[in-house]
């Protein structure tokens, strides 16, 4: 069967007996093997990696494309991280079950890790939904699996390593998305990964001086929020806080705009603020409206996502001692959305908070979306969240293939409940079956794309290298 050709939202499968759903799942088995998925070979007339980046690169802030092509170049795994559109493209004539979910469309391994609920838990999640539609499960495990082999290649794992690291994750989502399958609507819909319970476990898997850098990174996370940010990105100025100047990574707009344009930007933000606040819940709205909006600058964020428009935003509440940050990320029609339908959503904001929602087991509290127009006169679309909540991860370069391969269960995990959310778990349950069949296909596609990740790593440097792509490095 060839790529998927509609991300609408699939029929609730509630409508159906149990049966009936896993009728639908075993057919989609017979028209799509579950091996096929291990097929890669590149199209005839696969696009030039780089003329890709080029074309994200058109609708992004010149001066910072260069950062982004500099982190790129870093390493495979960092290429990989910023190669969304260049994997959606590979993906898009690739075999589906035709079983849709709402999709992360950016699944790799950094896009999971740990952060706060609304009720001071510390969870496990997925964590970035910048490229997320309604699309083909398939799409989400593969970029997930090809992300274990790239950050193994990356750490020096041998061959026999890399593929336990795969089939271990892939194997956590089949189990995972049987087990939803089993339960009912609202547990699945309550279900979450909270850190205090899983550390307890992985006692059993790791040694001391893994289990230790596991918990100092949960501590790490817990310290991770608005005071620290404020410790760290602020300094007094006339007895007012101000957002440091740090470029060309942090940047106050008085920094960037001359006098009235900084002014009239303010103006604007101070409008933009407003009209986000409708997005919220209505407690959430009043929460907000009891701090006072004090500064604000452009924010370099990520890899992938360098050059598309970030700004902080420093709150302050009570007092000094109690500030708050928000950013406002900027959001663009999702990669996928050129090989699947367009979004359901005009603002493609609202798109990345409503499958945020969709797939995370708790969201932000100030989560929310709105629309502006810059300076320039260009409407943009924006989602706004805190700047940090609770936020941490572990580094795939400090993993070995055990911390590896317990990190990818958790994600496998996590991703399942996402997809279980969303979709029809029964029938993706029934397609994905008992046997490892699907495990061992996963493996395959991932040493494939792997390899196929490099040769576009090598591609870009080269063309840095003959200075037709400028890059910046170290920033």
């Amino acid at each position: 069967m060839g790529g998927a050709t509609n991300s609408r939202p699939a029929p609730r499968a509630g409508h159906h007996t149990p049966q009936e759903r896993a009728a639908i799942g075993k057919a989609a088995r017979a028209a799509v093997p579950r091996a096929s998925h291990g097929d890669w070979v590149p199209a005839a007339d696969r696009r030039d990696p780089v003329a890709l980046l080029q074309e994200q690169a058109a609708t992004r802030v010149p001066e910072l494309v260069p950062i982004r092509y500099g982190r790129m170049l870093t390493s495979a795994f960092a290429f990989y991280r910023g190669a969304a559109l260049v994997m959606a493209a590979d993906l898009a004539p690739t075999p589906v079950s035709g079983l849709t979910t709402q999709i992360c469309g950016d699944a790799h391994l950094s896009n999971f890790g740990m952060f706060g609920t609304p009720e001071r838990e510390l969870v496990f999640d997925i964590n970035d939904f910048d490229e997320t539609l309604p699309g083909p499960w398939e799409w989400d495990v593969k970029r997930l699996a090809a992300s274990l082999v790239i950050a193994g290649r990356n750490n020096g794992f041998a061959d026999a390593d890399r593929a336990s690291v795969v089939l271990a994750t892939i194997r956590e989502y089949r189990k995972s998305v049987a087990r939803f399958a089993g339960m009912g609507n609202l547990a699945v819909w309550y279900t979450q990964m909270q850190i205090q319970e899983g550390l307890p476990r992985l006692r059993e898997v790791l040694d001391k001086h893994e289990l230790k850098e596991a918990e100092r990174a949960v501590d790490k996370a817990r310290t991770r929020d608005s005071l620290q940010a404020f410790s760290k990105l602020t300094r007094d100025v006339g007895g007012e806080p101000r957002i440091i100047n740090d470029p060309p990574l942090v940047v106050p707009v008085e920094e960037l705009f001359p006098g009235d344009d900084a002014r009239r930007f303010f103006e604007a933000s101070h409008e933009l603020i407003r009209s986000y606040r409708r997005t919220l819940l209505g407690d959430r709205r009043r929460l907000l409206e009891d701090f006072r909006f004090v500064d604000m600058a452009r924010k370099v964020v990520g890899v992938g996502s360098v050059g598309t428009r970030a700004w902080i935003l420093l709150f302050l509440g009570r007092d000094d001692g109690d500030p708050l940050f928000l950013q406002a990320k900027e959001a663009q029609a999702s990669v996928l959305e050129r090989f699947v339908a367009k979004s359901a959503y005009a603002n493609a904001g609202q798109r990345v908070v409503e499958g945020q929602r969709l797939m995370q087991a708790a969201s932000d509290i100030f989560l929310g979306w709105e629309r502006t127009e810059g300076l320039d006169g260009v409407a943009r679309d924006y989602y706004v969240r805190q700047l940090r909540d609770w936020k941490g991860s572990l580094a795939p370069e400090a993993m070995d293939p055990t911390v590896m391969a317990v990190y990818g269960r958790m994600c496998g995990m996590a991703l399942a409940r996402a997809h279980a959310r969303s979709g029809d778990r029964i029938a993706l349950a029934a397609y994905l079956g008992k046997g490892d069949t699907f495990d061992r296909a996963m493996g395959r596609f991932a040493e494939a794309y792997a390899d196929q990740n490099e040769r576009d790593f090598a591609t870009l440097r080269k063309a840095v290298d003959a200075g037709t792509v400028e890059a910046r490095s170290g920033v």
